[in-house]
């Protein structure tokens, strides 16, 4: 008896041992092949889209995304075509009213975190209250902006924030007819951190209002 085990003993630790190899690899190499093949790109979340004519008037809006929409609302057919008033309230053909036009969509889009601000999670309500008013966002569109960002970020320890100029808008086109006299786009890239980090403080520059003035905020979350 004590021979035979000596014998099998081996042998059942090579099985074994061959078992595991395969239980292990087959998992990774199947997880590997879903990232290379099918990675859908970043988010770029709920960029809205607000329109102040100086008298009401029909606006058409157009935007040329280097990757796929996800979401629309109003429905995207080919763009937006609604009668805009002063106050920013949007109508469509039917007389639907909206807020401003929203959209998200999925991007290969590469974002730039040379410079920005490593702020602690907690302190995140204060610090875009006074970024996005000088970035020239009003208190209301801020106040949207902030209650759609606030509850992702302020859960981390810190987050890296840098807000994005040509590697948002080069991906993200945007088409108005007729043109609007001032444009401000404002894209917040950001990453959560468990422990702070050093980067240059960016410039924020000031913006100005006037005549018709067309003004659109999003962000991403990048990993």
């Amino acid at each position: 008896m004590k021979k035979k085990l000596s014998f099998f003993t081996p042998l059942l630790l090579l099985l074994l041992l061959v078992l595991a190899c395969l239980l292990i690899t087959r998992p990774l190499s199947h997880s590997n092949h879903r990232e290379e093949d099918n990675d859908p790109g970043l988010t770029l979340a709920k960029p809205v889209i607000y329109l102040y004519p100086e008298e009401e008037m029909k606006v058409t809006v157009r935007l040329g995304l280097d990757g796929n929409l996800t979401c629309t609302y109003p429905a995207y057919n080919d763009g937006w075509t609604v009668t805009a008033q002063p106050g920013g309230t949007l109508r469509d053909e039917h007389g639907q009213t909206y807020n401003y036009l929203y959209w998200e969509g999925l991007s290969d889009a590469e974002f730039d975190f040379s410079q920005g601000f490593c702020i602690p999670g907690g302190e995140t309500a204060a610090f875009l209250e006074d970024a996005l008013a000088r970035l020239g966002l009003n208190r209301r569109e801020a106040n949207e902006f902030i209650i759609y960002w606030l509850p992702r970020m302020e859960q981390y320890p810190y987050n890296l924030i840098s807000f994005q100029a040509n590697s948002y808008t080069d991906h993200a086109h945007l088409s108005v007819s007729p043109e609007p006299d001032s444009l401000l786009r404002v894209f917040m890239a950001w990453k959560p951190l468990g422990s702070p980090a050093e980067i240059p403080p960016q410039d924020l520059p000031a913006f100005s209002r006037g005549g018709f003035t067309v003004v659109e905020w999003g962000g991403s979350e990048v990993q």
